[in-house]
């Protein structure tokens, strides 16, 4: 193995990594809010800052690969899609720890009958597959799996619009759990951007394999 390979494999192995810590955080976020737990939201909310020094340090491996061995072809387009997947990771820790926020704002636990008619822990739950997907697609450079995420983003888009019908009919009738109902509408437009962000990264994969930039060709021509 050259040193470039080791290198790229050593950043591979750290990218990995951070896409496990950014798929935890969403899922102690979800455990939070269910259970009311505001102490692990505040854990969600500590482990933020690890998550941020770690896409620091990913960027400075890109940057020192770029310097050291000015690598060409699909290494080039790995470390490009490197540094944009990173980016993308980072914003979706970000959004593991506004949620969090949420839970910490309520003033009394979320009502269980309201999660589900609002179709939050549905959408919760596909958004964290979409993530892990795109993660399996990264390991395994599936291009298949990858392209996968485009329709499943257009779920969630779905589940966010529905949603803004069931909160916006709730409260039309006076529901008396205003504030609740608020905070839910909050985290179902934050678990929609997961599903943008999982669809950012399946993009980067399929660039740095395919060498396709998809954000320029509608969804039709993939």
């Amino acid at each position: 193995m050259t040193a470039l390979e080791h290198a790229l494999k050593e950043l591979k192995e750290d990218v990995i990594l951070m896409w496990i810590m950014v798929e935890s955080q969403l899922t102690m976020a979800r455990k939070a809010m269910l259970e009311y737990d505001q102490d692990m939201a505040r854990e969600v909310m500590q482990k933020e800052k690890r998550i941020n020094a770690y896409e620091l340090k990913i960027d400075e491996q890109c940057e020192d690969i770029l310097a050291r061995y000015q690598p060409v072809a699909i290494d080039l387009r790995f470390i490009l899609a490197v540094l944009k997947i990173n980016a993308n990771l980072e914003r979706t820790a970000d959004i593991a720890d506004g949620i969090a926020r949420y839970v910490i704002d309520a003033p009394e636990p979320f009502d269980h009958q309201l999660l589900q008619s609002s179709h939050l822990l549905e959408m919760y739950d596909h958004g964290i597959a979409m993530l892990a997907d795109t993660r399996i697609a990264f390991e395994q450079e599936n291009t298949g799996l990858a392209r996968s995420i485009f329709q499943r983003d257009e779920i969630m888009d779905v589940y966010n619009l529905e949603a803004l019908d069931i909160i916006t009919h709730n409260l039309s009738q006076g529901s008396p759990l205003i504030r609740q109902q608020l905070l839910v509408l909050s985290i179902i437009r934050k678990l929609e951007r997961v599903g943008d962000q999982a669809k950012n990264l399946a993009e980067e994969i399929i660039f740095y394999l395919e060498a396709k930039v998809l954000k320029h060709h509608s969804q039709t021509n993939i």
